[in-house]
Parts: structure tokens; sequence; C-alpha cells
């Protein structure tokens, strides 16, 4: 018998995969009840995972939404794993890096391994928990207003600290990407903070699995024409890969 977790990740994996899945199919598949099947996708809804028709599903595809970073981390993990995997081949050594806040950013912290003397300045007080005592790195943790659901500060604070600062690369990661109108997240403070973190970075390069490609958000980070590198699997779609190309994005796909 599969866990209420294991059994909930089926589903959204089902669902990325085939892009609709229905009630009576899932409980077959799970060998349980169509009623277990409808109160895991009333929970998986009201966590914006996805948006429920009658006797079926879909995923939030059309727009984004603000959801738990542990919720988010759950999902595509191996994909955000060898995302996080071909990022942490980028870092030079004795680099200056910025690492956001978000659920791939922490899979990549998480499997970091610095060259040299490592500086790393972040948002994320996840991020700082898990490189704090890493040897050869040092953090720089940003302050200000915690937001609670990406573990990021935010605030006029936060951006205060990085007036004087100069970065090789940002790493950053998003709740969804346009080719024309570029990427998002959930709030406009991130945003704003983010769009800042790229003014001051040489290369500015984004983190995102191919489920975030067509998504937009309630708030604009910066336009695709700002973004340097896009590390990303290989469901992308073909037009998504042209267009993002053809704004002059390099593509890495793993």
């Amino acid at each position: 018998m599969t866990s209420i977790a294991e059994r909930r990740k089926f589903i959204l994996d089902s669902i990325f995969k085939d892009g609709f899945v229905k009630v009576a199919d899932l409980a077959d598949a799970l060998q349980v009840t169509q009623t277990t099947i409808r109160k895991d996708l009333t929970h998986l809804e009201n966590e914006g995972l996805l948006y429920r028709a009658y006797g079926s599903a879909m995923p939030t595809s059309a727009q984004v939404m603000d959801i738990s970073l542990n919720t988010k981390k759950r999902i595509n993990f191996k994909k955000k794993l060898k995302i996080g995997q071909k990022a942490v081949e980028m870092l030079q050594e004795n680099d200056s890096i910025i690492l956001g806040a978000g659920s791939t950013l922490e899979v990549m912290a998480e499997i970091l391994k610095p060259k040299g003397r490592l500086n790393v300045v972040t948002p994320a007080v996840n991020i700082s928990m898990s490189l704090g005592d890493m040897s050869g790195v040092t953090v720089m943790q940003l302050g200000g207003i915690l937001y609670g659901n990406s573990l990021c500060v935010i605030g006029s604070e936060a951006k205060s600290m990085l007036t004087n600062l100069q970065c090789s690369k940002l790493f950053f990661g998003m709740d969804g990407i346009d080719p024309e109108s570029g990427a998002f997240c959930a709030t406009v403070e991130e945003a704003e903070l983010l769009s800042y973190m790229a003014h001051i970075s040489d290369q500015v390069i984004a983190l995102a699995d191919s489920s975030k490609i067509g998504k937009k958000g309630f708030s604009r980070i910066c336009p695709i024409t700002d973004i340097d590198i896009l590390i990303t699997d290989s469901g992308i779609p073909d037009d998504a890969r042209k267009a993002l190309e053809g704004k002059g994005v390099k593509l890495i796909v793993v």
C-alpha cells in the first residue's frame, strides 16, 4: 500500500507527464477508491498544484501560484537535482556568487562543492543553513523581512546590503518563465530583489525545470533578454526552445 505522500507524488507526476488525468484511472493505478483520489486532488488543488475538473485534473499551466517551499521541492525532484548538479559545475575557483531562493536553489546548495574559497550571498535562510558550516564557503545572509513560503528575506534592508557588491554569477529560480514575457515569481518584493541581484552580477543564470516553461505569475523578475543562461530538462517544448534561443538565451538541457 502506498503512503499518502507517495500517492500524491504519483498523481502530480502523472499530471505533469500527461497533462491530464482521470479520477477513475488514478484509482485503478493506485488501487484505492475514487473517493480517496478526490480527497487527494482537493488537497493538491488547495496547495495550488493542479486544477480540478469534473472527474479529472490538469496542471496549473496558465498561472503560477504561491505555494510552500517544501511542496515545491517534492515536485520534479529528480529533474531539479540534475539541474542543480549542472549549475554546480559552472562554479569557478574562488568564485563569488548569489544564490536566490526556491526549491531548485535549495537542491543546488545541498550538493554544492566549492573550488577554492567560495563567497555566497543569499536572501534564503535555508540555503545559509545548508552552507553555513561547509568548509571553503563564506556565506553572506541578507537581512530583512522573512517571507515564510520561500524562506527568503525581502525589503529595503536586503537590497541595501547588496549596494557595494559585485558577483560573477546570479543563480536564481522562478515560478514561471515565458519566452515572450520573462521570468516570474509570486511576490513583488522578491521580484524586485532578484532584479537588483541581476544588476550586480556579471552573468544571470536561471534554473527551471520544464514544467515552469510557458507559465506566468503575478510579478515579473526580468525580461528574457536579461537572462544569459537557462538550465532546464529535456521536457522543454521545441517551440519554447527556439523562442528562448531566438532571444539570445543559452540553453543547457540536462
